[in-house]
């Protein structure tokens, strides 16, 4: 076996990058990380550089894969390491670039060690081993997985990785026959709250509508994307996408996006960007074009928890932050990022900080879960 850095996922056949693929996560799929690349979204220009590590037979079958980035600032991340950043500068060293293993612009867990036997512990190591020897060529302070899952994240663990604990707000589905009947998993006072949200909206005379890719033309797009760059330009920020990356995805992979959008008459008042895999739905991006009380918990989660019972998804992952999504259903829920930095005296204190910072985040946890709604 050997491993190489390949500069973009298209000098790698779909077919075997997605052979690597253990389960339905829509986003490292090679059609998602090629439509943020060839869009200009993920590029050098955007911070954003591919590096991607492949481990190959003397054959040239694909082994397995690690999507891997040179970052040379912390754009679209969701990992937040501005005080590392920091104290490398004040103690004159450069923190960028580094090294981050991650779909970009994509807070969501899954598999960043691709190969198709996941208990295979040669392969993700040699991937590992690679993404090391790529940051001492290129002068990269670190290396960064973000939001692995549980067997990469052990994976990196055993590679003497350090690991990062934060939470995110997750839906599970319990087996509901409808909404009705998980609202009924609720207190009385949330159940009542969580039902006049909704009457709000179909008061305003808001209708939704979920629209599957292959529903979803140019026009729709037209009318989609000013919602969801509203939603960045009023804080002052680019959009994290472009046009030209929707409909990529939109032509690559119909089946795996879904779109909520609320009409009031003929037009598109509000909505919501999400993606699906055959056991998960995830949030990712949303706009609307004025406000409308109650209308941001309709779109972005009212709408996607009931398509998660009737299409019996397990999991609805909304996005980071908001501890708002508590009281509608939504549970304190764990996610990791490991790091490596090449600096004995940082590696030393970042290890420190993080021990004491999952204590935080525990406590922090244990006290939203006294919070939830139900009964």
């Amino acid at each position: 076996m050997r491993t190489r850095v390949v500069q973009s996922i298209s000098e790698i056949n779909p077919d075997d990058w997605n052979g690597l693929l253990n389960d339905g996560n829509p986003f490292v799929r090679h059609e998602f990380l090629r439509a943020l690349e060839e869009s200009g979204c993920a590029s050098a220009v955007t911070g954003w550089h591919p590096c991607h590590v492949v481990c190959e037979a003397d054959d040239g079958q694909l082994l397995g894969a690690m999507p891997l980035y040179l970052k040379t600032n912390p754009y679209g991340e969701f990992v937040f390491d501005f005080a590392w950043a920091g104290a490398y500068e004040r103690s004159g060293l450069h923190y960028y670039p580094k090294l981050v293993a991650a779909v970009p612009f994509t807070p969501a867990t899954g598999p960043r060690l691709l190969c198709p036997t996941k208990n295979n512990p040669i392969i993700p190591g040699l991937l590992l081993q690679e993404a090391r020897e790529l940051a001492a060529r290129c002068d990269a302070s670190s290396l960064h997985i973000l939001f692995p899952d549980r067997q990469d994240r052990d994976r990196a663990q055993q590679a003497e990785m350090l690991l990062r604990k934060d939470c995110q707000f997750h839906w599970h589905n319990q087996g509901y026959a409808s909404f009705d009947d998980f609202l009924n998993t609720f207190t009385a006072s949330k159940r009542k709250k969580a039902r006049r949200e909704r009457r709000r909206v179909s008061e305003a005379g808001i209708v939704f509508h979920s629209l599957m890719g292959k529903e979803i033309d140019d026009q729709v797009w037209e009318s989609i994307m000013p919602l969801y760059t509203g939603t960045f330009l009023r804080r002052g920020r680019e959009p994290y996408l472009n046009l030209d990356f929707f409909q990529r995805i939109t032509r690559a992979m119909p089946d795996s996006l879904v779109v909520f959008a609320g009409y009031h008459q003929h037009d598109m008042v509000g909505v919501a960007i999400c993606f699906r895999s055959d056991t998960h739905l995830y949030g990712r991006y949303w706009g609307a074009n004025g406000f409308i009380d109650s209308l941001h918990f309709e779109t972005c989660y009212y709408q996607g928890i009931d398509y998660c019972i009737q299409n019996e998804l397990k999991v609805f992952e909304p996005g980071t932050q908001g501890e708002h999504k508590i009281s509608r259903g939504f549970v304190p829920t764990e996610t990791w990022s490991a790091h490596w930095l090449s600096h004995p005296q940082f590696f030393a204190a970042i290890d420190e900080y993080l021990n004491n910072e999952r204590q935080h985040v525990d406590r922090y946890m244990n006290f939203l879960g006294e919070h939830i709604p139900y009964k």
